[in-house]
Protein backbone atom coordinates (compact mmCIF):
# COMPACT_ATOMS: atom_id res chain seq x y z
CA UNK A 1 0.00 0.00 0.00
CA UNK A 2 1.04 3.85 -0.37
CA UNK A 3 2.58 5.76 1.90
CA UNK A 4 -0.27 8.76 3.72
CA UNK A 5 2.88 11.05 1.91
CA UNK A 6 2.49 12.25 -0.85
CA UNK A 7 5.61 11.25 -3.44
CA UNK A 8 8.51 13.53 -3.28
CA UNK A 9 9.32 14.84 -7.43
CA UNK A 10 12.70 16.44 -6.96
CA UNK A 11 15.62 16.03 -4.62
CA UNK A 12 14.67 19.67 -3.39
CA UNK A 13 11.73 18.04 -2.21
CA UNK A 14 13.58 15.83 -0.63
CA UNK A 15 15.80 17.88 0.95
CA UNK A 16 12.36 20.22 2.32
CA UNK A 17 10.86 17.10 3.57
CA UNK A 18 14.35 15.80 5.26
CA UNK A 19 13.71 19.66 7.20
CA UNK A 20 9.69 19.19 7.42
CA UNK A 21 10.33 16.30 9.41
CA UNK A 22 13.23 18.25 11.85
CA UNK A 23 15.83 15.72 10.96
CA UNK A 24 18.94 18.97 12.59
CA UNK A 25 16.69 18.24 15.80
CA UNK A 26 16.49 16.30 18.43
CA UNK A 27 13.02 14.75 17.84
CA UNK A 28 13.83 12.66 14.84
CA UNK A 29 17.63 12.08 16.20
CA UNK A 30 16.52 10.94 19.33
CA UNK A 31 13.17 8.62 18.79
CA UNK A 32 10.63 9.56 21.63
CA UNK A 33 11.05 7.08 24.36
CA UNK A 34 14.83 8.17 24.50
CA UNK A 35 14.08 11.57 25.07
CA UNK A 36 11.09 10.71 27.26
CA UNK A 37 13.46 8.65 29.70
CA UNK A 38 13.58 4.87 29.46
CA UNK A 39 16.91 5.15 27.59
CA UNK A 40 18.35 7.32 30.36
CA UNK A 41 21.52 5.46 30.48
CA UNK A 42 23.03 7.50 27.31
CA UNK A 43 22.37 10.87 28.93
CA UNK A 44 22.92 9.94 32.84
CA UNK A 45 26.17 8.10 31.26
CA UNK A 46 27.82 11.28 29.46
CA UNK A 47 26.01 14.17 31.40
CA UNK A 48 24.05 14.99 28.20
CA UNK A 49 20.77 16.53 29.32
CA UNK A 50 19.02 19.18 27.23
CA UNK A 51 21.82 18.87 24.32
CA UNK A 52 20.93 18.18 20.98
CA UNK A 53 21.74 15.08 18.67
CA UNK A 54 23.94 17.52 16.25
CA UNK A 55 25.87 18.45 19.60
CA UNK A 56 26.75 15.02 20.20
CA UNK A 57 28.61 14.92 16.94
CA UNK A 58 32.12 15.10 17.16
CA UNK A 59 33.59 17.80 14.79
CA UNK A 60 36.90 17.15 13.12
CA UNK A 61 38.70 19.53 10.60
CA UNK A 62 37.98 20.65 7.42
CA UNK A 63 39.43 18.68 4.07
CA UNK A 64 39.35 19.07 0.79
CA UNK A 65 39.15 15.63 -0.90
CA UNK A 66 39.83 15.83 -4.56
CA UNK A 67 39.79 12.27 -6.56
CA UNK A 68 39.18 10.55 -10.24
CA UNK A 69 37.17 7.51 -10.32
CA UNK A 70 38.17 5.59 -13.51
CA UNK A 71 36.96 2.07 -15.11
CA UNK A 72 39.21 0.36 -17.54
CA UNK A 73 41.60 3.52 -17.78
CA UNK A 74 39.09 6.11 -18.45
CA UNK A 75 37.17 8.35 -16.39
CA UNK A 76 33.53 7.56 -15.29
CA UNK A 77 30.85 11.03 -15.30
CA UNK A 78 27.83 10.39 -12.92
CA UNK A 79 29.21 8.32 -10.75
CA UNK A 80 28.13 8.94 -7.21
CA UNK A 81 30.43 9.50 -4.24
CA UNK A 82 30.61 10.25 -0.60
CA UNK A 83 31.40 11.45 2.47
CA UNK A 84 28.41 9.28 4.01
CA UNK A 85 26.14 12.98 4.45
CA UNK A 86 26.64 14.44 1.16
CA UNK A 87 26.82 13.02 -2.36
CA UNK A 88 28.69 14.52 -5.10
CA UNK A 89 28.79 13.17 -9.08
CA UNK A 90 31.92 12.56 -10.82
CA UNK A 91 32.86 15.49 -13.69
CA UNK A 92 32.66 14.15 -17.51
CA UNK A 93 36.41 13.05 -16.56
CA UNK A 94 35.61 11.09 -13.46
CA UNK A 95 36.86 13.73 -10.92
CA UNK A 96 35.06 15.14 -8.01
CA UNK A 97 35.81 17.64 -4.99
CA UNK A 98 34.22 16.83 -1.65
CA UNK A 99 34.72 19.68 1.35
CA UNK A 100 34.17 17.62 4.08
CA UNK A 101 35.78 16.78 7.53
CA UNK A 102 37.81 14.30 8.79
CA UNK A 103 35.70 12.94 11.35
CA UNK A 104 33.76 11.19 8.43
CA UNK A 105 36.03 9.04 8.53
CA UNK A 106 35.37 7.97 4.56
CA UNK A 107 34.94 8.64 0.53
CA UNK A 108 32.95 5.92 -0.46
CA UNK A 109 31.93 5.23 -3.68
CA UNK A 110 28.85 3.91 -5.40
CA UNK A 111 29.84 1.44 -7.55
CA UNK A 112 28.64 1.95 -11.17
CA UNK A 113 26.97 -1.29 -12.81
CA UNK A 114 28.92 -3.11 -15.16
CA UNK A 115 32.35 -2.82 -13.03
CA UNK A 116 33.88 -5.45 -10.95
CA UNK A 117 33.63 -5.11 -7.01
CA UNK A 118 36.72 -3.58 -5.90
CA UNK A 119 37.89 -6.50 -2.79
CA UNK A 120 39.85 -6.65 0.55
CA UNK A 121 42.48 -9.45 0.34
CA UNK A 122 39.48 -11.78 2.58
CA UNK A 123 37.24 -11.13 -0.39
CA UNK A 124 34.73 -8.53 1.37
CA UNK A 125 34.15 -5.72 -0.73
CA UNK A 126 35.99 -2.07 -0.52
CA UNK A 127 34.24 0.48 -2.22
CA UNK A 128 35.52 3.30 0.31
CA UNK A 129 39.26 5.01 0.98
CA UNK A 130 39.78 6.47 4.48
CA UNK A 131 39.89 10.51 4.44
CA UNK A 132 43.67 10.81 5.30
CA UNK A 133 44.39 14.53 4.88
CA UNK A 134 47.82 15.98 4.94
CA UNK A 135 48.83 19.03 7.41
CA UNK A 136 47.14 20.95 4.85
CA UNK A 137 44.02 19.41 5.28
CA UNK A 138 43.61 18.15 2.01
CA UNK A 139 43.48 14.84 0.11
CA UNK A 140 43.49 12.62 -2.70
CA UNK A 141 41.24 9.48 -3.21
CA UNK A 142 41.12 7.19 -6.66
CA UNK A 143 38.98 4.72 -7.50
CA UNK A 144 40.11 2.26 -10.45
CA UNK A 145 37.78 0.15 -11.57
CA UNK A 146 37.85 -3.22 -13.86
CA UNK A 147 34.91 -3.58 -16.37
CA UNK A 148 33.31 -6.76 -16.12
CA UNK A 149 33.93 -9.64 -18.84
CA UNK A 150 29.96 -9.68 -19.55
CA UNK A 151 27.09 -7.62 -18.61
CA UNK A 152 25.28 -7.62 -15.07
CA UNK A 153 22.02 -6.96 -16.05
CA UNK A 154 21.27 -10.70 -15.37
CA UNK A 155 22.91 -11.48 -12.01
CA UNK A 156 22.68 -12.67 -8.15
CA UNK A 157 22.17 -12.17 -4.49
CA UNK A 158 22.71 -14.25 -2.32
CA UNK A 159 21.13 -12.59 1.50
CA UNK A 160 22.32 -14.14 4.86
CA UNK A 161 20.96 -13.14 7.96
CA UNK A 162 21.87 -13.91 10.94
CA UNK A 163 25.39 -16.00 10.65
CA UNK A 164 25.45 -14.95 14.56
CA UNK A 165 27.76 -17.10 15.92
CA UNK A 166 29.21 -16.92 19.63
CA UNK A 167 31.77 -19.63 20.10
CA UNK A 168 34.56 -21.35 17.87
CA UNK A 169 32.41 -24.43 17.52
CA UNK A 170 29.43 -22.46 16.48
CA UNK A 171 31.43 -21.46 13.78
CA UNK A 172 33.02 -24.03 12.26
CA UNK A 173 29.14 -25.57 12.28
CA UNK A 174 28.83 -22.31 9.28
CA UNK A 175 31.93 -23.58 7.74
CA UNK A 176 31.06 -27.40 8.07
CA UNK A 177 26.98 -26.83 6.79
CA UNK A 178 26.63 -23.24 5.30
CA UNK A 179 29.74 -22.79 3.41
CA UNK A 180 29.37 -25.81 1.19
CA UNK A 181 25.38 -24.87 0.57
CA UNK A 182 26.65 -21.49 -0.72
CA UNK A 183 29.55 -22.74 -3.00
CA UNK A 184 27.33 -25.30 -4.43
CA UNK A 185 24.38 -22.57 -5.23
CA UNK A 186 26.96 -20.52 -6.65
CA UNK A 187 27.88 -22.93 -9.17
CA UNK A 188 24.34 -23.95 -10.17
CA UNK A 189 23.86 -19.66 -10.68
CA UNK A 190 26.47 -18.88 -12.66
CA UNK A 191 27.25 -15.53 -14.25
CA UNK A 192 27.47 -12.42 -11.90
CA UNK A 193 26.83 -12.66 -8.31
CA UNK A 194 27.16 -10.87 -4.81
CA UNK A 195 26.89 -12.00 -1.47
CA UNK A 196 25.23 -9.64 1.86
CA UNK A 197 25.40 -10.90 5.53
CA UNK A 198 22.73 -8.84 6.60
CA UNK A 199 23.60 -8.51 10.11
CA UNK A 200 24.46 -10.21 13.45
CA UNK A 201 27.80 -11.78 11.46
CA UNK A 202 28.86 -12.39 14.71
CA UNK A 203 26.85 -13.07 18.41
CA UNK A 204 28.97 -10.53 20.09
CA UNK A 205 32.57 -12.35 19.74
CA UNK A 206 33.37 -9.67 17.43
CA UNK A 207 36.96 -11.53 17.61
CA UNK A 208 35.77 -14.06 15.45
CA UNK A 209 35.30 -11.84 12.43
CA UNK A 210 38.32 -13.38 11.10
CA UNK A 211 36.79 -16.80 10.52
CA UNK A 212 33.45 -15.16 8.91
CA UNK A 213 36.48 -13.71 6.33
CA UNK A 214 37.74 -16.94 6.06
CA UNK A 215 34.28 -18.03 4.60
CA UNK A 216 33.96 -15.33 2.49
CA UNK A 217 36.79 -15.99 0.63
CA UNK A 218 35.96 -20.16 0.23
CA UNK A 219 32.40 -19.11 -0.96
CA UNK A 220 34.35 -16.89 -3.79
CA UNK A 221 31.79 -14.43 -4.10
CA UNK A 222 32.22 -10.91 -3.11
CA UNK A 223 30.55 -9.87 0.01
CA UNK A 224 29.05 -6.57 1.17
CA UNK A 225 28.38 -6.32 5.26
CA UNK A 226 25.43 -4.73 7.06
CA UNK A 227 25.54 -3.77 10.70
CA UNK A 228 23.55 -5.83 13.35
CA UNK A 229 23.12 -5.50 17.18
CA UNK A 230 25.36 -7.93 18.03
CA UNK A 231 28.15 -6.44 15.91
CA UNK A 232 28.66 -3.76 18.41
CA UNK A 233 30.91 -2.96 20.38
CA UNK A 234 28.58 -2.61 23.66
CA UNK A 235 31.55 -1.21 25.98
CA UNK A 236 30.94 1.87 24.00
CA UNK A 237 28.19 4.35 25.31
CA UNK A 238 27.23 6.03 22.51
CA UNK A 239 25.87 4.82 18.83
CA UNK A 240 28.75 6.23 17.19
CA UNK A 241 31.65 4.57 18.98
CA UNK A 242 29.40 1.25 18.79
CA UNK A 243 30.44 0.33 15.23
CA UNK A 244 34.40 0.92 15.26
CA UNK A 245 35.27 -2.63 14.93
CA UNK A 246 32.89 -2.99 12.08
CA UNK A 247 34.34 -0.33 10.48
CA UNK A 248 37.84 -1.13 10.60
CA UNK A 249 36.86 -4.47 9.24
CA UNK A 250 34.43 -3.24 6.31
CA UNK A 251 34.24 0.37 6.30
CA UNK A 252 31.33 2.72 6.03
CA UNK A 253 28.10 1.39 7.61
CA UNK A 254 25.99 2.61 5.22
CA UNK A 255 26.36 2.79 1.63
CA UNK A 256 25.11 1.77 -1.66
CA UNK A 257 25.97 0.46 -5.06
CA UNK A 258 24.81 -1.01 -8.81
CA UNK A 259 24.31 -4.38 -10.32
CA UNK A 260 22.69 -4.44 -13.81
CA UNK A 261 19.59 -1.89 -13.20
CA UNK A 262 18.94 -2.28 -9.54
CA UNK A 263 20.52 -0.14 -7.08
CA UNK A 264 21.56 -1.73 -3.82
CA UNK A 265 21.62 0.22 -0.51
CA UNK A 266 23.22 -0.94 2.79
CA UNK A 267 21.59 0.75 5.70
CA UNK A 268 22.55 0.61 9.80
CA UNK A 269 19.47 0.92 11.27
CA UNK A 270 20.69 -0.49 15.00
CA UNK A 271 20.64 2.72 17.18
CA UNK A 272 23.09 1.53 20.05
CA UNK A 273 22.23 4.14 23.26
CA UNK A 274 24.62 2.84 25.48
CA UNK A 275 22.65 -0.09 27.73
CA UNK A 276 20.60 -1.57 24.67
CA UNK A 277 19.42 -0.78 21.45
CA UNK A 278 16.59 0.38 19.02
CA UNK A 279 15.84 0.07 15.69
CA UNK A 280 17.02 3.71 14.34
CA UNK A 281 17.62 5.38 11.65
CA UNK A 282 20.01 8.77 12.30
CA UNK A 283 19.74 12.38 10.50
CA UNK A 284 22.92 11.48 8.52
CA UNK A 285 22.08 8.24 7.27
CA UNK A 286 18.52 9.42 6.48
CA UNK A 287 20.39 13.11 4.49
CA UNK A 288 22.44 10.67 2.69
CA UNK A 289 20.04 8.31 1.85
CA UNK A 290 18.15 11.50 0.25
CA UNK A 291 20.96 12.42 -1.78
CA UNK A 292 21.60 8.98 -2.84
CA UNK A 293 18.40 8.12 -4.47
CA UNK A 294 18.63 11.33 -5.93
CA UNK A 295 20.40 9.86 -8.54
CA UNK A 296 18.19 6.88 -9.14
CA UNK A 297 15.92 7.22 -11.85
CA UNK A 298 12.16 6.85 -10.73
CA UNK A 299 10.71 3.46 -11.14
CA UNK A 300 13.71 1.70 -10.88
CA UNK A 301 14.28 -1.62 -8.70
CA UNK A 302 15.88 -0.36 -5.29
CA UNK A 303 16.68 -3.10 -2.34
CA UNK A 304 17.74 -1.99 0.78
CA UNK A 305 19.18 -4.51 3.11
CA UNK A 306 18.93 -3.66 6.68
CA UNK A 307 19.32 -5.80 9.61
CA UNK A 308 16.27 -4.61 12.20
CA UNK A 309 12.84 -4.97 9.82
CA UNK A 310 11.42 -1.83 8.77
CA UNK A 311 7.83 -2.99 10.60
CA UNK A 312 7.94 -6.89 10.67
CA UNK A 313 4.47 -8.65 11.51
CA UNK A 314 5.41 -10.10 14.78
CA UNK A 315 3.37 -7.50 16.70
CA UNK A 316 0.16 -8.38 14.96
CA UNK A 317 0.91 -12.18 15.84
CA UNK A 318 1.64 -11.00 19.12
CA UNK A 319 -2.03 -8.85 19.60
CA UNK A 320 0.12 -5.95 20.22
CA UNK A 321 -1.03 -2.17 19.20
CA UNK A 322 2.68 -1.47 17.65
CA UNK A 323 5.73 -3.15 17.27
CA UNK A 324 8.29 -3.06 19.51
CA UNK A 325 11.38 -0.47 19.31
CA UNK A 326 13.79 -3.03 19.27
CA UNK A 327 12.32 -4.95 16.46
CA UNK A 328 11.42 -2.29 14.05
CA UNK A 329 12.50 0.76 12.61
CA UNK A 330 10.75 3.49 14.72
CA UNK A 331 11.23 6.04 12.24
CA UNK A 332 10.44 3.89 9.26
CA UNK A 333 8.09 6.52 7.85
CA UNK A 334 10.82 8.37 6.37
CA UNK A 335 12.54 5.13 5.42
CA UNK A 336 9.22 4.63 2.86
CA UNK A 337 9.09 8.39 1.77
CA UNK A 338 11.97 8.40 0.29
CA UNK A 339 11.52 4.88 -0.92
CA UNK A 340 7.92 5.68 -2.94
CA UNK A 341 9.36 6.68 -6.66
CA UNK A 342 10.95 3.13 -6.62
CA UNK A 343 10.20 -0.52 -7.11
CA UNK A 344 11.35 -1.25 -3.43
CA UNK A 345 12.34 -4.24 -1.69
CA UNK A 346 13.79 -4.10 1.87
CA UNK A 347 15.79 -7.11 2.98
CA UNK A 348 15.85 -7.72 7.04
CA UNK A 349 16.85 -10.55 9.68
CA UNK A 350 16.91 -10.24 12.73
CA UNK A 351 13.76 -11.88 14.32
CA UNK A 352 14.85 -15.41 13.30
CA UNK A 353 11.67 -16.32 11.24
CA UNK A 354 10.32 -15.49 7.55
CA UNK A 355 7.61 -13.28 6.66
CA UNK A 356 6.95 -10.98 4.06
CA UNK A 357 5.07 -7.38 4.67
CA UNK A 358 3.79 -4.98 2.72
CA UNK A 359 3.57 -1.52 3.75
CA UNK A 360 4.52 2.29 2.96
CA UNK A 361 4.58 1.07 -0.73
CA UNK A 362 7.88 -1.04 -0.17
CA UNK A 363 7.65 -4.97 0.00
CA UNK A 364 9.67 -6.00 3.09
CA UNK A 365 11.07 -9.49 2.99
CA UNK A 366 12.52 -10.80 6.40
CA UNK A 367 14.54 -13.71 6.29
CA UNK A 368 15.02 -17.09 8.18
CA UNK A 369 18.79 -17.21 9.20
CA UNK A 370 21.51 -18.85 8.22
CA UNK A 371 22.14 -19.97 12.61
CA UNK A 372 18.16 -20.55 12.18
CA UNK A 373 17.60 -20.66 16.53
CA UNK A 374 20.73 -19.63 17.16
CA UNK A 375 22.53 -22.73 16.18
CA UNK A 376 20.46 -24.85 18.95
CA UNK A 377 18.99 -27.27 15.69
CA UNK A 378 18.08 -26.79 12.17
CA UNK A 379 15.36 -24.58 11.81
CA UNK A 380 14.28 -21.40 13.22
CA UNK A 381 11.42 -21.15 16.07
CA UNK A 382 8.89 -20.78 13.48
CA UNK A 383 9.80 -23.97 11.89
CA UNK A 384 11.41 -22.32 8.57
CA UNK A 385 14.66 -24.39 8.15
CA UNK A 386 18.52 -22.74 8.84
CA UNK A 387 19.22 -21.35 5.53
CA UNK A 388 19.60 -17.81 3.40
CA UNK A 389 17.55 -16.11 0.72
CA UNK A 390 18.48 -16.39 -3.36
CA UNK A 391 17.52 -13.60 -5.27
CA UNK A 392 17.80 -13.48 -9.24
CA UNK A 393 17.42 -10.29 -11.36
CA UNK A 394 16.73 -10.03 -15.18
CA UNK A 395 17.21 -6.40 -16.09
CA UNK A 396 14.48 -4.94 -13.75
CA UNK A 397 12.80 -7.96 -12.83
CA UNK A 398 13.48 -9.48 -9.66
CA UNK A 399 12.21 -13.19 -8.35
CA UNK A 400 13.66 -14.81 -5.31
CA UNK A 401 13.49 -18.32 -3.37
CA UNK A 402 14.52 -19.62 0.27
CA UNK A 403 17.48 -21.99 0.00
CA UNK A 404 17.36 -24.77 3.13
CA UNK A 405 20.98 -25.36 4.25
CA UNK A 406 21.55 -29.16 3.09
CA UNK A 407 18.58 -29.32 1.32
CA UNK A 408 17.36 -29.15 -2.61
CA UNK A 409 16.20 -25.89 -3.82
CA UNK A 410 12.62 -27.44 -4.29
CA UNK A 411 12.39 -28.02 -0.57
CA UNK A 412 10.00 -25.02 0.22
CA UNK A 413 7.50 -27.05 2.75
CA UNK A 414 7.08 -29.23 5.65
CA UNK A 415 3.77 -31.49 6.10
CA UNK A 416 2.79 -32.99 9.81
CA UNK A 417 -0.32 -35.52 9.90
CA UNK A 418 -3.33 -35.13 11.52
CA UNK A 419 -2.89 -34.92 15.93
CA UNK A 420 0.25 -32.52 15.37
CA UNK A 421 -1.05 -29.64 16.32
CA UNK A 422 -3.62 -30.34 19.34
CA UNK A 423 -5.81 -27.51 17.89
CA UNK A 424 -6.60 -29.35 14.73
CA UNK A 425 -6.47 -32.79 15.46
CA UNK A 426 -8.05 -34.22 12.44
CA UNK A 427 -6.12 -31.69 9.87
CA UNK A 428 -2.67 -32.15 8.04
CA UNK A 429 -0.56 -29.56 8.66
CA UNK A 430 2.16 -27.58 6.32
CA UNK A 431 4.57 -25.21 7.11
CA UNK A 432 5.44 -23.21 3.71
CA UNK A 433 8.18 -20.67 5.45
CA UNK A 434 8.64 -18.80 2.04
CA UNK A 435 4.85 -18.09 1.42
CA UNK A 436 3.74 -14.69 0.42
CA UNK A 437 0.27 -13.92 -0.32
CA UNK A 438 0.28 -14.37 -4.17
CA UNK A 439 1.08 -18.22 -3.59
CA UNK A 440 -1.92 -20.62 -3.81
CA UNK A 441 -2.02 -23.82 -1.40
CA UNK A 442 -3.85 -26.83 -2.56
CA UNK A 443 -4.51 -30.27 -1.10
CA UNK A 444 -4.76 -33.72 -3.03
CA UNK A 445 -6.07 -36.97 -0.92
CA UNK A 446 -5.31 -40.29 -2.72
CA UNK A 447 -4.73 -38.28 -5.76
CA UNK A 448 -7.90 -36.17 -5.57
CA UNK A 449 -8.08 -32.41 -5.57
CA UNK A 450 -9.89 -31.16 -2.83
CA UNK A 451 -9.59 -27.70 -2.98
CA UNK A 452 -7.71 -24.94 -1.01
CA UNK A 453 -5.83 -25.20 2.05
CA UNK A 454 -6.94 -22.64 4.79
CA UNK A 455 -3.86 -20.49 6.38
CA UNK A 456 -4.43 -19.67 9.83
CA UNK A 457 -2.00 -18.57 12.86
CA UNK A 458 -0.38 -21.30 14.74
CA UNK A 459 3.01 -22.75 15.79
CA UNK A 460 4.74 -25.38 14.13
CA UNK A 461 4.59 -28.63 15.19
CA UNK A 462 8.52 -29.32 15.25
CA UNK A 463 9.09 -26.12 16.83
CA UNK A 464 6.77 -27.24 19.79
CA UNK A 465 8.95 -30.43 19.49
CA UNK A 466 12.51 -29.18 19.60
CA UNK A 467 11.70 -25.72 21.66
CA UNK A 468 9.52 -26.52 24.10
CA UNK A 469 10.01 -27.25 27.77
CA UNK A 470 12.74 -25.58 30.10
CA UNK A 471 15.16 -27.94 28.97
CA UNK A 472 14.93 -27.16 25.61
CA UNK A 473 16.36 -26.81 22.86
CA UNK A 474 19.65 -27.97 25.34
CA UNK A 475 21.73 -24.90 23.78
CA UNK A 476 19.41 -22.35 24.19
CA UNK A 477 17.05 -22.91 26.76
CA UNK A 478 15.08 -19.34 26.13
CA UNK A 479 14.07 -20.34 22.32
CA UNK A 480 9.96 -20.78 22.83
CA UNK A 481 8.15 -21.66 19.36
CA UNK A 482 6.89 -18.40 17.85
CA UNK A 483 3.32 -17.79 16.22
CA UNK A 484 3.63 -17.80 12.40
CA UNK A 485 1.67 -17.46 10.07
CA UNK A 486 2.53 -19.31 7.17
CA UNK A 487 0.79 -22.70 8.61
CA UNK A 488 -1.82 -24.39 5.84
CA UNK A 489 -4.39 -26.44 7.24
CA UNK A 490 -6.86 -29.47 5.79
CA UNK A 491 -9.30 -31.79 7.38
CA UNK A 492 -8.61 -35.95 6.31
CA UNK A 493 -11.41 -37.93 5.92
CA UNK A 494 -10.35 -41.14 8.39
CA UNK A 495 -9.29 -43.89 5.68
CA UNK A 496 -6.85 -41.36 3.61
CA UNK A 497 -3.89 -43.12 2.76
CA UNK A 498 -2.14 -39.98 1.43
CA UNK A 499 -2.21 -36.24 1.30
CA UNK A 500 -0.13 -34.45 -1.23
CA UNK A 501 0.51 -30.69 -0.90
CA UNK A 502 1.05 -28.39 -3.65
CA UNK A 503 2.31 -24.79 -3.46
CA UNK A 504 2.79 -22.46 -6.37
CA UNK A 505 4.54 -19.09 -5.25
CA UNK A 506 4.25 -16.08 -7.17
CA UNK A 507 6.69 -16.74 -10.08
CA UNK A 508 4.66 -19.86 -11.46
CA UNK A 509 6.90 -22.16 -9.53
CA UNK A 510 5.74 -25.27 -8.21
CA UNK A 511 6.52 -27.38 -5.11
CA UNK A 512 5.01 -30.34 -3.86
CA UNK A 513 5.20 -33.14 -0.87
CA UNK A 514 3.85 -36.27 -0.45
CA UNK A 515 2.88 -37.27 2.95
CA UNK A 516 1.84 -41.11 3.54
CA UNK A 517 -0.80 -41.64 6.25
CA UNK A 518 -0.96 -45.42 6.07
Amino acid sequence: MRSRFDRPQSPLDRRAFLRALGLSGLGLALPHRLVSDPYSPLGATLGLDGISARTLRPTGRPVRVAGRVAGGGRGLPGVGVTDGLQVVSTDAEGRFELATTEDRGFVGLSLPSGYRVPLNSTGTARLYRPIEADRRGEATVEFALEPLRASDENHSLLLLADVQTQTRQEMEWFHEQTVPDVQATVRALGGEIVGIADGDIMYDRLELYDEYERAVEKMGVPFFQCVGNHDLDQENPTDAGSTLTFQRRFGPRYYSFNRGAVHYVVLDDVFWYGDGYIGYLGEDQLTWLASDLALVEPGAPVIVATHIPAMGGAYIRYDEAKPRIGSAITNREALYRLLEPYQAHVLTGHTHESEHIWEGGVHEHVSGTVCGAWWSGPICWDGCPSGYSVYEMRGEEVTWRYKSTGHADGHQMRLYPPGSDPTAPSEVVANIWNWDRDWTVDWFADGTRMGRMSQRMGLDPLSVELHTGPDLPPRREWVDPRPTLHLFYAPVTPGTREVRVEATDRFGRRYSEVLRLS
